[in-house]
């Protein structure tokens, strides 16, 4: 910024000195339009739009390491209030992007090692916050909501919870910590809104005519680890399989309708207690 500002208080002098009138005018205008594009450029770039997966992969940024201080919703941190645009020391995206590079020396937050561009994604996940944000419309509890998770919603026959029930879903145990309110209200409703990549789900069927299909843990250019229906691991070789098919969809089935509003409001509650820390017996 400051070259920017040191190129366009030089051009101004040059042509303050007589320069102009030895220069043709298209030349002149064409220094001039550079010189306002310097100055401008901090904040074209601020204006400049950011594509949905620009976002997503903000989110992923965000949900990875910056929600363990500051929470799925961004209101971790008092006095802070990511989900709704409140910073303490940010007014502008740039600013955004130096301290989530740089940190803010004597406090909490430190250096992130993100280059522009996924600091400038994380900023960009969080102005979506902005726009996004809602709070379940009913309020719940999370002691009703446990006693529905495990008995009435059978959530436990997909995920786990602290070791106990099924590994065919996402575990849940820090779900709380990971997940806002309104995108778990949301998965109960809709669940086939939006699959993340890690919770997809995936077919084989093998060179002797076998299908098998279970949870997608990871894959690569020759093999493919899963967990089956049987919840059994298994690596396969891509050589080894006539056809592979990555299920988009969610293969979860809505509570809509299913369980009441004051119901999905107690399993909300409940999931958001969820925060990957085991009570300690005394």
């Amino acid at each position: 910024m400051c070259c920017s500002v040191h190129s366009v208080c030089s051009v101004v002098v040059f042509l303050a000195e007589g320069a102009m009138r030895r220069l043709r005018p298209r030349w002149v205008m064409g220094i001039l339009l550079a010189a306002g594009a310097l100055a401008a450029g901090p904040l074209a770039a601020q204006q400049r739009p950011l594509s949905p997966a620009d976002v997503e992969d903000g989110q992923r940024l965000f949900v990875g390491s910056c929600a363990n201080c500051h929470g799925p919703d961004g209101d971790a941190v008092p006095g802070v209030d990511l989900g709704h645009g409140q910073f303490r020391r940010a007014s502008t995206d740039d600013e955004l992007v130096d301290i989530i590079r740089r940190g803010v020396p004597g406090t909490a937050m430190p250096p992130g090692n993100y280059s522009n561009t996924q600091a400038t994604q994380i900023v960009a996940y969080l102005r979506s916050l902005a726009t996004s944000a809602q709070k379940p419309t009913t309020a719940g509890d999370a002691g009703r909501g446990q006693v529905l998770f495990e008995g009435k919603g059978q959530c436990l026959t997909c995920h786990g919870v602290s070791g106990k029930g099924s590994r065919l879903g996402p575990d849940l145990s820090d779900v709380g910590q990971l997940r806002r309110a309104s995108d778990l209200e949301r998965a109960l409703l809709d669940p086939g809104g939006a699959v993340r990549p890690q919770n997809r789900t995936v077919r084989v069927v093998t060179r002797d005519g076998t299908t098998i299909t279970g949870r997608l843990l990871n894959h690569d250019t020759f093999t493919l680890l899963m967990l089956d229906s049987q919840e059994q691991l298994r690596a396969l070789s891509k050589s080894s399989l006539r056809e592979i098919v990555f299920i988009k969809t969610s293969a979860k089935t809505s509570y809509r309708g299913r369980l009441t509003a004051q119901e999905i409001a107690d399993v909300v509650s409940y999931l958001m207690s969820l925060k990957g820390v085991k009570a300690i017996a005394p």
